[in-house]
């Protein structure tokens, strides 16, 4: 029999519903967008959310019995959080990524911190941040019925429509938890169960809409709000993630400062960020101000003094009493972080962006040596328009088609076609090359535009030994021979330790001389 006795002061205020009950609450609430995202994505989801939730609960189990403290993992706070940064994966992410990212957030988020109750920002959201800085490439794969292609944001940002329904109802590219309507579902039951503050949830919400219609360019128009709604992360982040207990404001006031500051910083992220997916960094912002809301907006306590809170009010407490030393040290370097940053890509974009105007020519000039000049055609601009941003084909990868110039001789005859296009399944990031064709549909060569690989492993597709192999060959199609030795015209054998990038190159030069065949030459 427990004979420990809980010692207060009065007033005393008790609540029928546990921790543990809580979080049950927030796994049934999160069942639907799940079994939607498993539903429509397949094995691979169901097995990224397995083990997504598998590794939280083992690494806080372990936490707890190597450290001698109780068992915290029965509560079910570990399997949310597993089952939050599952949902917020691609379904094709490979499955070392669950496993790091929930032992991130358990260990080093939740525990290295003291626990349930003491993390400062949400464990789930900084798993998935970390794996976002330290995965970029694989955190980036989106595949729907085996077809990579941009997220709905991403082609949005670039002007291009996208199917409002499919978002909603979860069927469009993006995370596991995408469906707008199962989320809904789920976080207005907690909101009426009041496990959640709608003050925060609608907040955000409001925030949100009212930033992109006052900025996006668009106004008021309904379509396109709800675009941005239904993508990126919004709803998820509204209703499961800046709600958590933890790193969210005690008044009610101080929830709807919060969930403005969530919503607005979205939007800023949203236009004029570098990555569709930045929700996530909003709310893990706003996470590390909510310490000052705390201090600052203050709901009446029971037993209410007016003299007590006028004192306090009035200024005879000194200021580095009334605010928290961490709050001011977080809050300024987020600032000086935030302004260096955002100084920093405003005063180097036009350099950065000429420079790689200056890289492409160079390229084009390289491939199509014969070319005096280059120009686009109006025919093959229109076929890359009907391509609307999405990868091209469905047999090469995640491979963009970025522009193709016709290189002409000083007497204006056709020198050759100068192909831009993007692989991004390079092993570090994207991978932008030049592909010179000639009007016979012959490989002159290949020059890289943007390659940030392993060096002395995937720098070495910039070498001669592998570049040459292109070059001077007509064939219908390369392929990677990752045993060496290659014999024939179409064999191209890979650079050794690197066969994720040059497995990219080969798929980018084999889209490229596919567009040419098909677009360029009508098939001929």
């Amino acid at each position: 029999m427990n004979t420990m006795l809980n010692l207060s002061s009065s007033p005393h205020a008790r609540d029928r519903w546990t921790t543990a009950f809580i979080m049950r609450v927030v796994l049934l609430a999160m069942l639907p967008v799940t079994l939607v995202g498993i539903v429509v994505n397949g094995l691979h989801a169901l097995l990224v959310v397995l083990l997504s939730v598998a590794t939280a609960i083992g690494a806080e189990f372990a936490f707890d019995k190597l450290c001698h403290k109780p068992d915290t993992w029965k509560d079910g706070s570990a399997a949310v959080t597993g089952l939050m940064l599952a949902l917020t994966l691609s379904p094709g992410a490979p499955l070392h990524l669950p496993v790091i990212g929930s032992l991130f957030a358990i260990l080093v988020v939740k525990c290295c911190f003291g626990g349930l109750g003491k993390n400062f920002v949400n464990p789930a959201l900084a798993a998935r941040c970390f794996l976002l800085i330290s995965f970029g490439s694989s955190m980036s794969t989106f595949p729907v019925d085996g077809v990579t292609s941009a997220t709905p944001i991403a082609m949005l940002n670039t002007g291009h429509a996208v199917n409002i329904t499919k978002m909603f109802l979860g069927t469009a590219n993006g995370v596991i938890g995408s469906s707008i309507l199962a989320m809904l579902i789920g976080g207005l039951a907690l909101w009426a169960l009041e496990i959640i503050h709608g003050e925060i949830c609608f907040s955000v919400l409001g925030g949100f809409t009212l930033f992109m219609a006052l900025f996006g360019g668009q106004g008021f128009d309904v379509k396109y709000l709800l675009a941005h709604l239904c993508g990126g992360g919004v709803v998820m982040g509204a209703f499961f993630m800046a709600t958590d207990y933890v790193t969210s404001p005690v008044s009610k006031l101080g929830q709807l400062v919060y969930g403005l500051l969530i919503g607005v910083l979205g939007g800023v992220f949203r236009l004029y960020g570098g990555t569709a997916d930045s929700f996530s960094y909003s709310i893990i912002i706003a996470n590390l101000f909510v310490p000052m809301i705390d201090t600052y907006i203050v709901a009446k306590p029971f037993a209410y003094r007016a003299m007590a809170m006028r004192k306090w009010q009035s200024g005879n407490v000194p200021l580095k009493d009334r605010i928290p030393r961490p709050v001011i040290v977080l809050t300024t370097i987020t600032l000086i972080a935030g302004v260096a940053l955002s100084g920093v890509f405003a005063l180097t974009k036009d350099t950065i962006d000429e420079q790689q105007r200056a890289a492409r020519a160079a390229s084009y000039r390289v491939v199509v040596p014969g070319a005096e000049s280059f120009a686009p055609d109006d025919d093959i601009d229109a076929a890359l328009e009907n391509l609307n941003g999405n990868v091209y084909g469905s047999g090469f990868g995640r491979v963009y088609i970025n522009e193709v110039y016709v290189g002409r001789t000083a007497e204006d005859a056709v020198a050759g076609y100068a192909v831009s296009v993007t692989s991004a399944d390079g092993f570090d990031g994207d991978v932008t090359l030049a592909v010179g064709i000639s009007p016979e549909g012959a490989v002159n060569g290949i020059a890289f535009t943007t390659l940030n690989e392993t060096p002395g492993m995937g720098m070495r597709v910039d070498e001669p030994e592998f570049k040459d192999q292109f070059a001077g060959k007509a064939v219908e199609q390369f392929t990677l021979n990752k045993a060496g030795g290659s014999t024939t015209d179409e064999e191209i054998d890979t650079v050794s330790g690197a066969s994720t990038t040059s497995g990219a190159v080969v798929n980018a030069v084999n889209a490229a001389l596919d567009f040419y065949r098909n677009i360029v030459k009508g098939g001929a």
